[in-house]
This record gives structure tokens, C-alpha cells and sequence, in this order.
């Protein structure tokens, strides 16, 4: 049996990720076979894991500055990087595992041994 949390992912995460695969298949662009996957799985709310969670984070890390791009949020003439940050989810997603990883992060210092936290002192 599991220990791992699942999260649902909100309306607006959903929708988000919906727009972006209308926009990728109009287009033709933006986004990989794995954020298409993680896109399907939003737009249906599909129960995510632990590390699909922390996953989405370290995408939204590292694709924050494709947000400076041409055309980032230009729904008539997108770039492939707003196309892919709506398959993750968009602005609501980056927002809502943010939150959902703080949570972990709070639930897993919870679980540590109080003993590795105690201070040394010296007299």
C-alpha cells in the first residue's frame, strides 16, 4: 500500500491544460509527448502522485523564463513555450503545485527523526 498523497488538480489548472492542447493542435507546436500526457491528465483531473507534484515543480522551475519569450500568452499566434506552460497547467498550475509541494515538504519534516534535529550545546 502506498503512503504517497494524491492530488486533484483544480478547475482552472484543468482548463488551462485543455486550452493548451487545443492551442498545440491548431498550431502544431509547443510541448513534448510528456507534457501532452501531463496535459491530459490535468484537463481530466486525474489523481496525481507525490511525484508527479514535485516533477511539475522543477518543470515550472526551469521554464519560468520562457514566459520573456514573443508571443508568450498570445492565444491568435502562440510560442511553443506558452503552448507547453499550458500543458503543465499554465500560471493556475505553477500556483497549485507550488502549494501542493509546500504541503509535502511540510508533511515530510514532519515524519524525521526528532533526534537529527536537536542542538548541541557547549558550556
Amino acid at each position: 500500500m502506498s503512503t504517497q498523497s494524491e492530488h486533484v488538480p483544480p478547475a482552472a489548472v484543468a482548463k488551462a491544460a485543455e486550452k493548451g492542447l487545443k492551442l498545440r493542435e491548431k498550431f502544431g507546436r509547443g510541448g513534448t509527448e510528456i507534457g501532452v500526457s501531463r496535459a491530459r491528465d490535468l484537463k481530466n483531473r486525474a489523481h496525481l502522485s507525490d511525484e508527479v507534484v514535485k516533477r511539475m515543480a522543477s518543470y515550472f522551475a526551469r521554464h519560468n523564463v520562457d514566459k520573456r519569450a514573443k508571443n508568450f500568452g498570445d492565444d491568435d499566434n502562440p510560442s511553443a513555450g506558452y503552448v507547453a506552460w499550458l500543458l503543465w497547467g499554465g500560471d493556475a498550475g505553477k500556483d497549485w503545485v507550488e502549494k501542493e509541494k509546500a504541503k509535502l515538504g511540510s508533511s515530510e519534516n514532519g515524519t524525521k527523526s526528532k533526534t537529527s534535529s536537536k542542538k548541541k550545546t557547549t558550556h
